[in-house]
């Protein structure tokens, strides 16, 4: 990698992407989907354990379960989204770790420890569903992602049985300038950033 991105790129990845609380009515086929999942799922965790589980929610049944368990203001732009992936983590992901980092199958014994397993499984999934925003966007697609639910609802109701808990929401799709807030204001390099 030598090369950065064209402007237009890094606008499309980084500099006029937005939020989005409004969208195009249309249907995500699987395939965009198998699309998005397939470029993100390169961007690396700790290990590569890889602990983030989606289910998108793309059904009008889903939907309604899905905002149903959401706040007030999120309930109708996953009612209204082409898309709502939840992003969650498996707190099993160490008994994958044979099969994902073969190259040393005993990195499964540094995964004993309850706390550990939980802080790097919550950040490592955050990071997955961070790649999975930006393969949309780099795929021409709109995110909105979320934080507005009810954890614990969503886990029972979309991960029963297992040891998934959810993390955050995003819709997915083709966004429109409904609702669209404007560009709120970033942290300047000084105020973010110590060099040492």
């Amino acid at each position: 990698m030598s090369a950065s991105l064209d402007a237009p790129v890094l606008d499309q990845l980084f500099r006029t992407a937005r939020t989005r609380n409004a969208w195009v009515e249309e249907v995500l086929p699987e395939s965009a989907l198998r699309e998005i999942y397939e470029l993100a799922k390169f961007g690396p965790t700790s290990v590569n354990i890889s602990p983030a589980r989606f289910v998108w929610v793309s059904t009008p049944e889903g939907k309604e379960k899905l905002a149903g368990l959401a706040s007030p203001g999120n309930a109708p732009k996953i009612r209204k989204a082409p898309v709502t992936v939840i992003i969650g983590c498996d707190f099993d992901y160490p008994e994958s770790i044979p099969h994902l980092f073969p190259h040393n199958p005993g990195a499964k014994a540094w995964f004993q420890d309850p706390g550990f397993v939980e802080s790097s499984g919550f950040r490592n999934s955050t990071l997955q569903g961070a790649y999975l925003m930006i393969a949309a966007r780099a795929l021409g697609y709109d995110c909105g992602p979320m934080s507005g639910f009810d954890n614990a609802a969503v886990d029972a109701a979309f991960f029963p049985g297992t040891k998934v808990k959810s993390n955050f929401i995003c819709s997915i799709g083709h966004g429109t300038d409904e609702n669209l807030f404007p560009r709120s204001p970033r942290l300047t390099f000084e105020e973010a950033n110590r060099i040492v």
